[in-house]
């Protein structure tokens, strides 16, 4: 009898862990995550099979995906702002998996009767299916951001109630999971590719998100349930109420533990009654958006964690990172898909290290110091990326000029054939253009600079998630609950501007022998965003930024600027 009860005990902490709304909200950003990596892996694919194996149409998409992120963010986060959780959350779910859904159905349609297509006024419906692919996922990956906004950045915070750490647990969790899927979904989805054809993927992800979009809403119809400080929204039913901090009130003329010692920006603001509503002109309401839009930003520079949001943003524009863009320079330093795979590999256990590395440092060091931190670590690990470019075996060449490519393309120098189409045949042009030819680059003189290169960016990994999941829990705890999605639509915005301008930039010196300008560039702003996390970290600090945390240490509180409710 005395050894039933312990087991019956742990059983139901288990049945009470499996049925939490903490683990459902994990169930279904695992759920929500795996669908999105499988469809923006596949869409790519996809759009150069259909346009003969060129990428246009890929291009096309990376910037109608990119550009509608950065215009209509704020306005996105303004709608999070102020529609019920329940109803925005499951809004955006159902607007995201349908247009998936059709999407799907659409090029299953167009991969099954393309000649047919091809033939029918002169190509004109082939090309408006085009158009309607990249319309309805574009559509897809804006409701995608909605999700992620109303989850990760405000539904996370809710559930985790009032404890400070159980949040930074929640996040990085979060970004686990984020991480797995992004190595795992593609794999599945490429498998199904390889071995079927892209007729069968399309309709493998068309019936995933069909069943994954009936579980995901059962989910959240659970979650919303079982915590139901979610039915309360700032600024909607409870106006007059005052915003309760994560952490509990500080007690400044008492000792503090670490933990409350990394709270410094908790804010406590009553929210403001709106006015009565008034008759607009059409003119008025047809301008509101734009409003919106302004209100959004501005709302954005008068917080206090401005410069911390700046910071993360600058970290987008690199060009240091495991995207096509780096994978296109390894190919032409000899390195082989298997090696860039294995690359791939060590770095997501590189970015699970710097998660697990987040809540252990938190709680030892503090939030803000957290970031100081993993800054100082990623920083330090890309210098290695900056030797690299004077190492042996790179190619910079400071006499070519990074535009060579760009004048010679419009001066008709360099034209490739009609009939060379396909991504191999594009990736031998580049090559003949800007390097040497594919037989001649295994003999370079060393590979200690490409070796150095993903050296430095694999374990700044580490620094990297650590910094990017520092920022997002005190955007998390320090924006106003009325305000939350706004911000964060911005913030999704001014990442996506980085990211923009780091392909621009590529685009400007395209050819090898400047990528290591590129790499001394990214750096830069690397470093340029850590300088703006110093700032913010030394106005919150101030002369307790270098102590040593302890229990008896004091910080006092940073109040948060006025926020504008509306223009």
């Amino acid at each position: 009898m005395d050894n039933s009860g312990p087991k019956k005990t742990c059983c139901e902490s288990v049945r009470d862990f499996f049925t939490s709304a903490k683990f459902l909200i994990y169930m279904g950003h695992a759920l929500s995550t795996w669908g999105d990596r499988m469809w923006n892996f596949a869409v790519a694919v996809f759009l150069v099979e259909l346009y003969g194996n060129s990428l246009l149409l890929t291009a096309v998409y990376g910037l109608v995906v990119a550009g509608s992120v950065l215009l209509l963010g704020a306005i996105i986060g303004d709608w999070v702002d102020k529609n019920p959780r329940l109803k925005v959350a499951q809004t955006s779910l159902l607007v995201q998996n349908s247009c998936v859904i059709v999407c799907g159905i659409l090029l299953m349609v167009v991969f099954q009767f393309k000649e047919q297509l091809v033939e029918l006024y002169n190509g004109w419906i082939l090309t408006t299916c085009y158009i309607l692919v990249i319309s309805v996922a574009n559509i897809a990956n804006l409701a995608s951001t909605a999700t992620a906004i109303t989850i990760q950045r405000d539904w996370v915070v809710v559930v985790a109630g009032q404890d400070s750490s159980t949040l930074a647990d929640m996040n990085a969790t979060v970004r686990i999971i984020d991480q797995l899927t992004n190595i795992l979904a593609p794999m599945l989805v490429g498998q199904i590719m390889a071995f079927g054809s892209p007729f069968i993927g399309c309709g493998f992800i068309a019936g995933w998100n069909l069943c994954s979009m009936c579980v995901e809403y059962a989910l959240l119809w659970t979650v919303y349930q079982k915590t139901p400080a979610l039915s309360m929204k700032g600024g909607q039913k409870e106006q007059q109420q005052e915003l309760k901090p994560l952490s509990p009130p500080k007690e400044l003329e008492n000792g503090q533990s670490p933990e409350e010692a990394s709270q410094p920006l908790m804010i406590e603001a009553s929210m403001v009654n709106p006015g009565a509503p008034k008759q607009r002109s059409c003119c008025y309401q047809a301008s509101e958006p734009l409003r919106t839009l302004r209100a959004g930003w501005v709302a954005y520079y008068n917080q206090n964690i401005f410069f911390a949001g700046m910071s993360l943003s600058f970290l987008y524009m690199t060009v240091l990172g495991f995207d096509c863009i780096t994978t296109g320079y390894a190919y032409t330093q000899g390195l082989n898909g298997s090696v860039l795979s294995l690359l791939m590999g060590a770095s997501a256990v590189a970015g699970i290290c710097g998660t697990v590395a987040f809540t252990w440092v938190r709680k030892k060091c503090g939030l803000i110091r957290t970031g100081l931190i993993s800054g100082t670590a990623q920083l330090s690990c890309l210098i290695l990326c900056v030797v690299s470019v004077f190492a042996p075996g790179s190619p910079l060449d400071l006499s070519v000029s990074p535009f060579q490519d760009i004048y010679s393309h419009l001066m008709g120098e360099t034209v490739l054939p009609e009939a060379e189409h396909s991504l191999t045949s594009l990736l031998t042009a580049v090559n003949a253009t800007t390097a040497a030819p594919a037989e001649e680059l295994p003999p370079l003189q060393s590979y200690m600079s490409v070796s150095l290169l993903f050296a430095g960016v694999i374990a700044a990994r580490i620094g990297l998630w650590s910094f990017d999941l520092t920022v997002t829990q005190l955007i998390q705890e320090n924006v106003m609950e009325s305000e939350r999605g706004v911000i964060n639509g911005v913030q999704n915005s001014m990442n996506y501007l980085l990211d923009l301008l780091h392909f621009i930039m590529v685009i400007l010196a395209p050819n090898p022998e400047a990528f290591g300008l590129l790499v001394i560039i990214s750096v830069s702003f690397v470093a340029m965003g850590h300088v703006m996390y110093f700032g913010f970290a030394f106005k919150s600090l101030g002369s307790r930024l270098f102590l040593c945390c302890s229990p008896e240490q004091k910080v006092e509180e940073v109040e948060s600027p006025s926020l504008p409710t509306t223009v």
